[in-house]
């Protein structure tokens, strides 16, 4: 993997953005007969990627196996937490829901790594392959001329840009590719912020997942290598720095109220982060010569876990369409011909449409303070276990 400036060479797909999907794509298309340059805004052994914090991610059997397609699940696997069981519940009221993988005939029901992890991961197999990575390199716009796209970015002072006949908008939320092919997004601020840690309790996790719903917010605790639990709980925008800036053993303490000891008592407490949380959905998957897929083509409440498992998705799908359409066309292939984009355009809309119906549902059913839906939600709860 070379990292140089852009020669004026015309690629057959440039990626913008070499997060954990952005990277995840580039390594699925390196395997095809594609020239394919990847421009991202980190240097790709920085430990300031933003993709690549220590912020844990739940990897559903799917996701794992498109690590595995990809070569990368050999290198993350020690560090990957099985979940054997989730546990769902309702603080404070009557509903509870559970999930177990041998009773559903199942080794795990998915897997939890920290992003860190997965980057690296990710990064070292692409070193062996021929993709172009372009970084650290900031993108500063798109252009549709003379029937392809012109991606341009910045290294310091100089601009430079790259040519590609599909140009893959990876870069984030508020992704300037789709905002500069014309597509639009729209936005929904839960008026939320996540604050993510990580936790040690007196009785190991013994690979059970939890998700309670607290008066504050929902609060999800996935296990850990050491006997850690990765800690993400949502909460009102004003009441955030109240409890993100609050000494540990008081965090610990509120902590404990909103949980309970079905893990004995909080012991520890990492270092606090936080993430304000909105629901943003682009107006579609792709526009002449380009396809958007992460976060670019949604970003969701991290309630349900769905988020990157849904964009790896993206990935997956975009590539295997990319593979059959080279298989399928007789003269010079073209990746970014209006038939392929329009195959990944309906192949990702139903999916993404119950994703984001369900994530959304799920904030808004247990964010309700009224007492019927809250006992509604129970049932609910004790009719699915």
């Amino acid at each position: 993997m070379s990292i140089e400036p852009t020669s004026e060479r015309l690629y057959d797909v440039a990626i913008g953005g070499g997060g954990l999907v952005g990277a995840a794509l580039a390594l699925a298309l390196s395997e095809l007969d594609l020239s394919v340059a990847l421009i991202e805004g980190t240097a790709f052994d920085s430990r300031e990627q933003p993709s690549f914090d220590e912020r844990t991610t739940a990897l559903s059997n799917g996701s794992r196996r498109a690590f595995e397609a990809l070569g990368v699940w050999p290198l993350i696997e020690r560090e990957a937490t099985p979940i054997r069981r989730i546990h769902i519940s309702d603080q404070g009221r009557f509903g509870f829901a559970r999930l177990d993988a041998a009773e559903l005939g199942e080794r795990a029901l998915g897997y939890v790594v920290t992003n860190r992890i997965m980057g690296a991961g990710l990064w070292r197999r692409l070193a062996a392959t021929s993709v172009r990575t372009i970084a650290p390199a900031r993108i500063v716009g798109l252009e549709l001329k003379d029937g392809v796209q012109h991606l341009r970015y910045a290294q310091g002072e100089e601009v430079a840009e790259v040519r590609a006949k599909l140009v893959v908008a990876a870069d984030g939320a508020r992704s300037l590719l789709r905002e500069s092919a014309g597509v639009t997004s729209e936005s929904w601020d839960y008026e939320q912020v996540a604050l993510t840690t990580n936790v040690f309790t007196q009785r190991f996790h013994d690979h059970v997942a939890y998700e309670r719903f607290t008066r504050a917010g929902p609060l999800a605790l996935l296990p850990m290598s050491d006997g850690r639990l990765g800690l993400i709980w949502t909460f009102a925008k004003n009441e955030i720095d109240a409890i993100a800036n609050c000494p540990d053993a008081e965090f610990l303490a509120k902590l404990q109220d909103a949980f309970g000891f079905r893990l004995g008592r909080f012991t520890k407490v990492g270092a606090r982060q936080r993430y304000p949380l909105a629901l943003t959905r682009s107006e579609d998957h792709a526009a002449e010569r380009l396809a958007i897929v992460g976060n670019a083509a949604q970003a969701l409440h991290p309630i349900a876990g769905q988020g990157f498992n849904l964009g790896l998705r993206d990935a997956a799908c975009l590539a295997e369409i990319l593979a059959d359409a080279q298989v399928e066309s007789t003269g010079e292939f073209d990746p970014g011909d209006g038939l392929w984009l329009q195959r990944y355009r309906a192949w990702r809309e139903a999916d993404r449409s119950n994703i984001v119906r369900f994530t959304d549902g799920l904030v808004r059913v247990f964010t309700q303070p009224f007492a019927p839906v809250k006992v509604l939600r129970d049932l609910g709860m004790l009719a699915f276990d």
